[in-house]
């Protein structure tokens, strides 16, 4: 493949064997149109994605469809309570089936000509055909799905990465606790970022630009990747609170014999994951100004809100916060090669009330400013990578988990062309 920006002749192999580890990709890897129809066709269409929770589809019927690059998915629970996922494409002559992005349903009518499908895909009426027509071999062609403790994956490849069960066996006691199948949708945001998708993703992936975040910082601590030697004088204040609330949770959670260690293989496997139970700072219970809980109804059988913030993220498009009170949801879906939409959804208790057990602006406050900041970042970044004069630069050692991300997805390039 020739990629064609600054420079006409360049391949994406010359890219990736000029490569320098420890150093920001060079500018095609986000601006190239060439190479965001790769990123779509060999890490978005070949490995698992996550694309919403099973909060979202909670009684059979339920659905939500997703749109990746030239996929529609429709994700349902069908009527034996089983999450599926059905590519979004009448087997007659092709027409989306369902055109809203939620909803419920009995059976799957396509607009067109009426082909029924049940709610696992099975064709159940198709009129006018002939008398040797066979329905079994017209269902809806079937997506791999994955519910990993309440959060819902799909891949789309024909075969997908083998590895996902070895991970949700390490992660699932991790998650098991906030009893997600208990929970429902507080509140969805879609924003789109002017960026690529990689962008959004290494952002996410550091906190050394987290003074940019005053409203997350308030509970969030900012040095979760910094070591001793990393930290300047201002921050050791910081390091001191981190410690004495890190003891704290320990204690906690040895009570409760909820996992807190790290445990990750971020770019040694296709399913790259990072999982941690880490303290807040101030009250110690929540996101917001002050730390406390945001939602009286705690999640699963929690009695405490001092349970901190169990963070996870899977490669290549998915971060996620638990605690005590509520759980936060991201993922990402590249657009364009300079557009990213990203949805967040915040999950609270299924009898937790709105206007008493929490207040939805409340509840999403410290999230909203935290994307329209890291939106505004990406949009920066991605306005210099498309220079001319842009070359990549150093990370600083407490990117060392944006170095680990880029490396994953070149390993995974470097794959498919082998």
């Amino acid at each position: 493949m020739t990629i064609n920006q600054t420079e006409p002749h360049v391949s994406l192999d010359e890219l990736l064997s000029r490569r320098k580890p420890g150093h920001s990709l060079e500018g095609p890897f986000y601006t190239s149109d060439q190479l965001a129809e790769t990123d779509l066709r060999e890490i978005f269409g070949r490995h698992w994605i996550f694309v919403g929770t099973t909060a979202e589809i909670r009684e059979p019927g339920d659905y939500f469809t997703v749109t990746v690059g030239p996929w529609s998915v429709i994700v349902l629970r069908d009527d034996e309570d089983e999450v599926r996922a059905l590519h979004n494409v009448c087997r007659h002559r092709g027409a989306r089936v369902l055109t809203e992005p939620r909803g419920s349903v009995g059976n799957i009518v396509c607009g067109y000509h009426k082909w029924t499908y049940g709610t696992d895909g099975a064709l159940l009426h198709a009129e006018s055909q002939p008398a040797d027509f066979d329905p079994s071999c017209l269902g809806l062609r079937q997506v791999h799905v994955r519910d990993l403790a309440g959060l819902v994956f799909v891949c789309l490849a024909d075969e997908p990465p083998a590895d996902f069960d070895e991970v949700a066996q390490v992660v699932t006691p991790y998650l098991e606790p906030h009893q997600l199948h208990r929970t429902k949708v507080a509140a969805q945001l879609d924003i789109i970022e002017q960026g690529n998708w990689k962008l959004v993703m290494e952002n996410n992936r550091e906190c050394y630009h987290c003074d940019e975040h005053p409203e997350l910082i308030a509970s969030f601590f900012p040095i979760f990747a910094y070591s001793e030697e990393d930290l300047t004088p201002r921050l050791r204040p910081v390091l001191e609170r981190y410690q004495k609330a890190n003891v704290a949770l320990q204690e906690e959670c040895r009570l409760r014999r909820l996992p807190m260690e790290v445990r990750e293989e971020v770019d040694t496997r296709p399913t790259g994951f990072r999982v941690e139970r880490m303290p807040l700072d101030r009250s110690g219970e929540s996101f917001g100004e002050d730390a406390r809980a945001l939602c009286r109804k705690l999640l699963g059988d929690f009695t405490t809100p001092r349970l901190g913030d169990l963070s996870l993220h899977l490669q290549p498009n998915s971060w996620f916060h638990f605690l005590a009170d509520h759980a936060v949801t991201f993922s990402v879906i590249p657009l364009s090669a300079g557009q990213t939409r990203l949805r967040t959804t915040w999950l609270v208790h299924e009898d937790a009330v709105e206007g008493i057990d929490y207040e939805v602006d409340a509840l999403t406050a410290v999230w909203r400013a935290t994307n329209e900041q890291d939106g505004a970042l990406v949009a920066r970044t991605q306005a210099g990578v498309s220079s001319p004069a842009y070359e990549g630069g150093p990370y600083s050692p407490t990117e060392n988990q944006v170095e680990a991300f880029v490396s994953w997805y070149l390993q995974r390039l470097r794959a498919t062309m082998a």
